[in-house]
């Protein structure tokens, strides 16, 4: 997802989405380690995603506490 996509979500909608992208991680990576994983690109993808979420709930978190 872009980013804009992902500023439209509330929080709870970001900690469901960080924990499906965690999971996936971790199955790719059980992939990778049995040599099971075909398309070896989408683990950087789902890692830049679970950044992206990380750092726009730290911007959700600092905006509530300026206020």
């Amino acid at each position: 997802m872009k980013a804009q996509q992902l500023r439209e979500l509330d929080s709870s909608a970001l900690h469901g989405k960080l924990g499906e992208l965690r999971t996936e991680l971790m199955n790719l990576r059980f992939q990778h380690a049995t040599a099971q994983l075909e398309n070896t690109q989408r683990m950087p993808v789902v890692k830049k995603s679970i950044a992206r979420i990380l750092t726009i709930l730290k911007e959700k978190d600092t905006e509530t506490a300026d206020e």
